[in-house]
């Protein structure tokens, strides 16, 4: 998990650390995490670097495969396929998955808005990956609050 330290944290808040440090950790192929505002902030993420396994090469520094790119990926995909559902009166976007030849790129909606983003690897079990996306929202959804928002995006900006 990024650096962002708890001292100072509210409870709510270290325990969304808590569970996004658990997704990265639990379920085998995830690469990196993201939950990102409804705004497009970062919230909070995990350290791709901390995530590879013996058999995955570490991730270059710098902006290519960082917590930012991975946030912005997100909130990419999520503003796209939310016009997509508006044009095609979809209804509420739930989950949006892209798969490509060296990983996978999911996106499920927190029901505030947020967006939680996880980037897995190309071998990953993509029901266990949804299934666990889907535990996190569960439990994260009713404590996202705005003061709880508003917390994690200093906490993120405070590493930079």
């Amino acid at each position: 998990m990024t650096a962002t330290g708890t001292f100072g944290l509210s409870k709510e808040a270290r325990n969304l650390q808590w569970l996004l440090g658990n997704l990265v950790e639990e379920v085998p192929g995830v690469r990196s995490v993201a939950v990102v505002s409804s705004d497009g902030l970062l919230l909070l993420s995990s350290d791709p670097a901390q995530n590879t396994s013996p058999a995955e090469p570490a991730r270059p520094d710098g902006p290519r495969g960082s917590s930012a790119d991975l946030a912005t990926i997100v909130s990419g995909i999520g503003s796209l396929t939310i016009g997509a559902a508006g044009l095609m009166d979809g209804g509420r976007v739930k989950q949006t998955m892209v798969a490509m030849d060296e990983g996978s790129v999911f996106v499920m909606s927190i029901s505030d808005g947020s967006l939680l983003g996880v980037h897995a690897a190309p071998d990953c079990d993509m029901s266990i990956v949804a299934y666990h996306m889907a535990l996190f929202v569960g439990r994260a959804g009713h404590v996202l609050t705005p003061e709880v928002r508003s917390e994690l995006r200093k906490s993120m900006e405070s590493i930079r």
